[in-house]
């Protein structure tokens, strides 16, 4: 039987993938570990920032809309808005 010259077949083509595939995984496990070592020696140092303040206008204007809507009393209004500005 001749010799198949040129591209390779399908289990050809198999083996190879199978071969660069296996190699990239073993180098990717390899270096893994050293990434990650420089990852955290460069990585700045976390803080936590206090989260912001919610808008007082738009706390406000629900605060007025659920009123104006009957779901709050004046005093309850009142209260709320109160707590709102002092905060």
């Amino acid at each position: 039987m001749p010799r198949r010259m040129g591209r390779p077949g399908l289990l050809g083509t198999i083996a190879r993938t199978a071969v660069i595939t296996g190699t990239a995984r073993t180098v990717s496990n390899h270096m893994q570990p050293r990434a990650d070592e420089r990852y955290v020696e460069q990585a700045p140092p976390q803080t936590y920032a206090a989260p912001a303040a919610p808008d007082r206008v738009a706390q406000l204007t629900a605060l007025a809309d659920l009123k104006s809507q009957g779901l709050l009393t004046d005093e309850e209004f009142a209260t709320e808005k109160a707590k709102i500005l002092n905060a």
